[in-house]
């Protein structure tokens, strides 16, 4: 019984060294200190901070800042650079990159302007560490960003400015860090600026060109091993963060532009987002909060008068510099002043890069230990703030957002739209169902609808069980793009027709169908099949090729007919093209006559589309034949067809899926067939344009 007592007394011995023990603890706060602070309205990233501080060797000291917890906090930090540098807008960014600039050198510039004096003549210290002391001002780490982030703000103009200011700035930031150490080393010479320079030049080729380059090989040769594709992602981050090391950047700069570079080759709404985003999330990016908040020894207030002074000042001075940068930035574009406190609350969190630059100049001698007692109490009181704000100015923007009603054609009952995906043959089942995802509004609540249609014979309940146990390992399929799908398996004479009966029971919005099958007497009556789908209902149908990952393209290119405007389905299949071209950070191309082209810019425009659209005119609808031999490999090609009797019919539009499949047997190809019902949301919302009474639309159609 000693020995029970002994072992387990030396077991919970402080600091915890049995590394289950501490996996365990520090489990548990990732679990509780969120849901406990949730209660007094805390955000949970606070809670995970303060809770470091409590077990903290300066705290409790249950935990110690050994090599494994560095380990999993380093991981933590480059996920939250990576994570930013994934999600980041790119079409928003480079719209917005004079904001970035602009940004990044107010953020960069006021708090160097206003610390520098503050430290000089104020707190009294020399040249160097003054000018470092300020230079850590300018930086900061968004340690709020897993708020905007779950919140779904981060595509908002204020946040691409301030994620591009934020790699900007710390750039700018290490980069001084590097020379003011060089001088008092006195190794500040040709030779360092030249040896700067070329590395970093180097690895900005290997990050930027040639790893997204590697990832689309590896994403197209391996497309079935998905959990290899997350290994991959993360290998490669950790690989750029290895090289910006080299260069002579902080790993931070690495992780981020590694993040840049695979940005259009993983899709928001994908399951290797998904992966990416849980475990981020879940694991790493708190382990990370937790180890920030380890080291802050809250006893340096009570040090000395002097101690106390100088946290004070730094943090006074390290808010207001990021305030005064926020609010120009704001006066200059115009932001709403949200916006501002969203822009200030990203950017006034100060962590990693701040600790980086007071760690090396400490260590240097450069600087004394009152500024870094000073800068421990200034990180914990930044992100206190930081997150506090964020939240607070992403609440106010989602707010401000759904009470936008100036947007007349958007599709309300999107929200709660119900797309129907029937599967005759399993092995493309996957890239459909990542389709249909893809093409889903995220504000639907609905699941999507997986139908499989069992003949009504004989063998109809035995083949009902063998179709159900097939489409629940569908289920688990959609739980990696954490999307809720429901299964249905009926019975009836055909499959058409039992595809037709249960659209109109689930009163399906869109359809989504495979394709044809090749295979003589069996394609033919496939179909037959799918005439008769497109014939027997009135939903929108989007009847898709896809063989080549979905993630490889770069350009859709969209060709519609004449008078497609007055299909009452036009806006619809118009906002699903458009959302795709976004999860995919690709471009559409649309090739139609002029009317059409000018419904098609109008709907862009007061839908607000993300994506980048090109327009070109043709001259007549023989012009796909043409066309079709010019297009690259990686395009995802669009037909617009039409059921007979339509406005938009066009003769050849008569056996469709062989036509194309013989133009571009290689490319991945959509045929959308928009609805025909005469009411719904289409015939609400775009009336003008249905029925032919908009101004864009007033001339009669021409005879094909």
């Amino acid at each position: 019984m000693e020995k029970f007592w002994e072992h387990l007394s030396h077991e919970f011995a402080l600091p915890l060294a049995n590394p289950i023990l501490v996996f365990s603890l520090i489990l548990f706060i990732i679990l509780l200190s969120p849901i406990l602070l949730r209660r007094f309205n805390v955000p949970g990233i606070i809670g995970l901070i303060l809770a470091g501080v409590l077990v903290g060797p300066f705290g409790l000291n249950l935990l110690e800042k050994n090599s494994a917890i560095e380990l999993f906090s380093t991981i933590g930090l480059l996920y939250i650079m990576f994570i930013a540098g994934i999600e980041l807008d790119l079409k928003e960014f480079k719209s917005n990159r004079n904001g970035s600039l602009l940004f990044g050198l107010f953020t960069f510039a006021f708090p160097l302007g206003i610390g520098f004096p503050v430290c000089y003549y104020v707190l009294g210290y020399d040249f160097n560490a003054s000018f470092l002391t300020a230079s850590m001002f300018a930086t900061h780490t968004m340690v709020a960003y897993p708020i905007v982030s779950a919140l779904g703000v981060a595509k908002n103009r204020a946040v691409a400015i301030t994620v591009g200011g934020t790699i900007l700035t710390d750039t700018a930031v290490l980069i001084i860090l590097a020379v003011i150490v060089g001088k008092s080393e006195g190794t500040l010479d040709s030779g360092f600026w030249m040896k700067l320079g070329i590395s970093l030049g180097i690895f900005s080729t290997i990050v930027l060109v040639l790893m997204p380059k590697i990832a689309k090989w590896f994403f197209k040769k391996l497309e079935s091993e998905k959990h290899s594709h997350y290994i991959f992602v993360l290998s490669m981050v950790f690989l750029a963060a290895f090289l910006a090391e080299i260069a002579g950047v902080e790993p931070i700069i690495g992780a981020f532009l590694a993040g840049l570079g695979l940005n259009k080759l993983i899709p928001h709404s994908s399951a290797l987002m998904n992966r990416i985003e849980f475990i981020g999330n879940s694991l790493f990016i708190p382990f990370f909060l937790i180890s920030v908040g380890m080291l802050v020894d809250i006893s340096v207030i009570f040090s000395g008068p002097m101690a106390l002074i100088i946290a004070g000042t730094l943090s006074l001075v390290a808010l207001f510099g990021k305030w005064v940068a926020a609010w120009f930035t704001q006066w200059i574009l115009k932001y709403s002043p949200s916006q501002r406190q969203l822009i200030f609350g990203l950017s006034s969190g100060h962590a990693a890069a701040t600790l980086a630059v007071i760690l090396v100049g400490y260590r240097a001698e450069i600087l004394d230990e009152n500024i870094l007692n000073g800068t421990i109490v200034l990180i914990l009181i930044t992100c206190l703030v930081s997150s506090l704000v964020t939240e607070r100015a992403a609440r106010k923007l989602i707010i401000a957002t759904e009470n936008d009603n100036s947007d007349l054609l958007k599709l309300q009952i999107e929200k709660q739209e119900t797309l129907l995906l029937p599967f005759a043959n399993v092995e493309n089942i996957e890239k459909l169902l990542e389709f249909t995802i893809f093409i889903k509004d995220k504000k639907s609540l609905k699941p999507i609808s997986i139908l499989s249609v069992v003949s009504n014979n004989e063998e109809a309940e035995s083949n009902l069980l063998k179709a159900r146990k097939k489409l629940e390992d569908f289920v688990t399929q959609a739980a990696a793009f954490d999307t809720e799908v429901n299964i249905i398996t009926t019975l009836d004479l055909n499959p058409a027709s039992g595809i037709s009966r249960v659209s109109r029971e689930i009163m399906a919005d869109t359809i989504v169908l495979g394709w044809p099958r090749k295979s003589g007497l069996i394609q033919k009556i496939f179909g037959q099949k799918m005439d008769a789908i497109v014939a027997n209902t009135d939903r929108t149908i989007f009847i898709c090729h896809l063989e080549s990952p979905l993630l490889l393209h770069r350009s859709i290119s969209v060709f519609v007919p004449e008078w497609a405007e007055r299909e009452f389905g036009f806006t619809q299949w118009f906002m699903k093209l458009a959302r795709l071209a976004e999860e995919l950070s690709a471009e559409i191309e649309f090739f139609s006559t002029g009317s059409t082209l000018e419904a098609l810019g109008f709907l862009s425009q007061s839908n607000k589309v993300g994506a980048r659209l090109t327009n070109h005119t043709i001259t007549n609808w023989e012009y796909f034949k043409n066309q079709s031999q010019s297009l690259g490999v990686d395009e995802l090609v669009v037909l617009i067809a039409a059921r007979k009797g339509s406005p938009s019919y066009h003769p050849m539009m008569e056996n469709i899926p062989e036509k194309m499949e013989s133009l571009i047997p290689e490319n991945n190809i959509l045929i959308i067939y928009p609805k025909k019902s005469e009411t719904g949301p289409d015939m609400e919302k775009f009336e003008g344009l249905a029925t032919g009474h908009d101004p864009l639309v007033n001339k009669e159609p021409t005879t094909h």
